[in-house]
């Protein structure tokens, strides 16, 4: 029998695109060491609104259909096999963005039961073992429904894979240090002229940053060459009903520029911290492949 990769990491993300944008350098580089990488997605982005015209016509469960075929391009790219969705291709929809009507759908997954969804998870943890686990923070990074359901079911799947002897040891969420987004919207403002984009974001725009302080992980995307860079920019082209890429900034549905990062950043919540600034999620976890930090 084959043994199982020894580093096992789980994402949980809440629509098609999320996992490009805030962690394929890390999905890339990973897969590419041999580490065994599980992306669950919770809904299928049905309600996302659409960039390319001659795609415009996409809506609902045909969008749905279509983002879950750029989802596995993407993840060609990434070099990843094993991504599902929670529960089951279709078990829960997209919410919408907050405060609209779609948020009170009965089968949406803003309005999905925290402990059902979680028992579903708990499920794939059973099956895959991981090591370290990665999802948002309370806020979903920017306060979108589904995003924040989707750190609610995590969080409670890393609970009860705990009671179940099933522990996860380590938890992180997407983070982006203020000094670095200051810095990358500061060159933006300079090239934006240049660029193929008429308007820029701000930072607050950009999920999950925060001071400093609290980013305790970073997985530089360029530290072996430029391809687990070069991948996550083309995982994020692959979801292209959502994402128009110009290296090295994109914009989404809302046509403001916006940074993409090719070093990816973390806050460690559950676990052991190992260093001051660990460059390796699994760094510290014993039979895990990695050398324990000095």
């Amino acid at each position: 029998m084959t043994e199982p990769p020894a580093r096992r990491l789980l994402l949980v993300h809440a629509h098609p695109d999320d996992e490009s944008i805030n962690n394929g350098a890390t999905m890339a580089r990973y897969a590419a060491e041999g580490a065994r990488v599980t992306l669950v997605t919770c809904t299928l982005g049905e309600h996302g609104e659409v960039i390319p015209p001659e795609l415009a016509h996409l809506s609902g469960a045909a969008l749905g259909e279509y983002r879950l075929r750029e989802l596995a391009q993407a993840m060609r790219a990434l070099g990843v096999e094993d991504f599902r969705q929670l529960g089951g291709a279709g078990r829960y929809r997209d919410s919408g963005m907050m405060g609209l009507p779609d948020n009170d759908d009965p089968a949406c997954f803003w309005q999905a039961d925290v402990e059902e969804a979680a028992a579903s998870l708990v499920e794939v943890i059973r099956e895959v073992r991981p090591q370290v686990l990665v999802t948002y923070d309370p806020n979903g990074g920017y306060g979108h429904p589904d995003h924040i359901q989707a750190h609610r079911v995590a969080m409670r799947a890393a609970e009860l894979a705990e009671e179940a002897g099933l522990g996860i040891a380590k938890v992180y969420w997407n983070r982006v240090p203020r000094s670095v987004a200051e810095e990358a919207f500061a060159r933006l403002g300079r090239e934006l002229p240049e660029l193929p984009f008429a308007k820029a974001a701000v930072i607050d725009d950009v999920p999950g940053v925060v001071d400093d302080e609290r980013i305790t992980t970073e997985i530089d995307g360029t530290a072996h060459g430029t391809g687990y860079a070069a991948a996550k920019a083309a995982a994020m082209s692959a979801h292209a009903t959502q994402i128009t890429v110009a290296e090295p900034y994109f914009l989404l549905s809302n046509e403001l520029a916006q940074p993409l990062f090719t070093t990816e950043y973390y806050e460690l919540v559950r676990g052991e911290r190992a260093g001051e600034r660990e460059t390796d999620l699994f760094a510290g976890i014993h039979g895990a492949g990695v050398e324990e930090a000095s």
